[in-house]
């Protein structure tokens, strides 16, 4: 089952987080079992709402790669804050 993964990164900004991004390169290197990725600003920093095939694809993105890139970057801060939901159902246009 597809699950919804939410997640704020506090007091992060577009440039850090473009920075993480550059690093993933998630367009030419697609990760394995993501089916919907945007993210932007939010009032506390910077928000992401993903939909993957399975937790366990999402838990090794995160990682395998999301967490050695923010260590480069040298991004600080808090943990980000994660939400998981049930996704009930989806379709691409």
């Amino acid at each position: 089952m597809a699950i919804g993964i939410r997640f704020t990164l506090a007091g992060v900004a577009a440039e850090q987080f473009d920075a993480v991004n550059a690093k993933i390169d998630p367009v030419n290197n697609k990760p394995d079992g993501l089916l919907f990725h945007a993210s932007g600003p939010v009032e506390r920093g910077w928000g992401i709402i993903d939909f993957w095939e399975s937790r366990a694809q999402f838990d090794s993105f995160f990682g395998n790669h999301v967490a050695r890139a923010v260590q480069e970057s040298g991004m600080e801060g808090p943990p980000p804050e994660i939400h998981e939901f049930p996704v009930h159902e989806y379709f691409k246009s």
